[in-house]
Formats: C-alpha cells, structure tokens, sequence
C-alpha cells in the first residue's frame, strides 16, 4: 500500500495544481471520483492489467461514465495514467487530491461511528464541538455500528476519539485481566 501511495502522489500533486491554478477543484473531484469508481468495478480492473487493452479504450471507457465532468486536462490526465499503466491508482490518486484539498481550504473530513442514527441535532453539536478541537470547518460522514453498543468513535486523519461503550468494556476487562 505504501508503494502505491508513493506511486500515485506526484500524480495526485499535478491534478492538485492544476485544479488550484485553473479554481476547478469541483471539477476535477468528481473527474477523480467517478474515474475511481470505474477503475474500481472488477470487470474493468482485468481491463487494466490486460496489456491487449488499448490505453485510449480505457480512456474512453471512463469518460463514458464521467461524461461531461471531464474536459480537455482531465481527458489529458487520463490518458498521461493510461500510457504509463497507472489507471489502477485512481483510488489513492482521488483520496490524496481530496486530503490535499481539504488542508488548503481548511476543512477537516470527521468520520463518525455510533451505536445509534445520530439526529440533526446530535449531528450540530457534534460538529460545532470538533471545530473548536480542530480549528477548522467540519465535514462530517456519519455512519452506524451496533457492535460499538453505546457511544461513538470519532475519526480525522491521525486523530481519533473512541467513546463507545465497546471500548470501555474492553479496556476494563484488560485492567482486570493484569
């Protein structure tokens, strides 16, 4: 996994600068994302490793389904990962355009995991709470794990809070172990 990241970062960097010299970050975050959906189907990640497998056919293939989201550098970037076989990092290429993204405008992606459906009201405090902890506007993405039986675990880059009821009982049963 490593090795892929550090394949795909120069590429992450170029699509990164360019949506930031031409103010496209929209664009070329939904260029990236459907691409890494496409590239992401088992069907066509056999395309990929398949040296018969024209690079323009895969091109083609992608902008098929991202349709009017790629113009002419995007189709250009496509092409550039398609002539030198690297189509298959999109996912990192996009996770990595998106981390870069978010540093430069300020904003923090918080994945949250809770027992229960937070409610809009939950969802605000939540974020208004971790604004002030990270000094930077929230994008919150919530989602649902019974097994945490209470509670929540909060997740943003390196930094974690982990509040369920799961985890409590384990490091009391293993306090009680020693």
């Amino acid at each position: 996994m490593a090795e892929k990241a550090t394949i795909a970062r120069p590429y992450a960097r170029a699509a990164f600068e360019h949506a930031r010299q031409h103010g496209s970050f929209d664009r070329w975050s939904q260029v990236l994302a459907s691409a890494s959906t496409v590239v992401g189907d088992g069907r066509v990640a056999k395309l990929l490793t398949n040296p018969k497998v024209k690079s323009s056919d895969l091109v083609g293939l992608i902008a098929d389904v991202a349709g009017d989201a790629l113009d002419e550098h995007s189709r250009n970037f496509l092409a550039m990962l398609a002539d030198n076989r690297r189509l298959g990092l999109l996912p990192e290429i996009a996770a990595m355009f998106e981390t870069l993204r978010a540093e430069i405008e300020n904003v923090a992606d918080v994945h949250v995991t809770s027992a229960v459906q937070l409610d809009d009201s939950q969802r605000q405090r939540l974020a208004g709470a971790l604004r002030k902890r990270l000094d930077r506007e929230v994008r919150l993405h919530c989602a649902v794990d019974p097994s945490l039986i209470g509670g929540a675990v909060v997740r943003s880059g390196d930094f974690v809070i982990d509040g369920s009821l799961k985890a409590r009982l384990e490091r009391l049963a293993s306090a009680m172990v020693h």
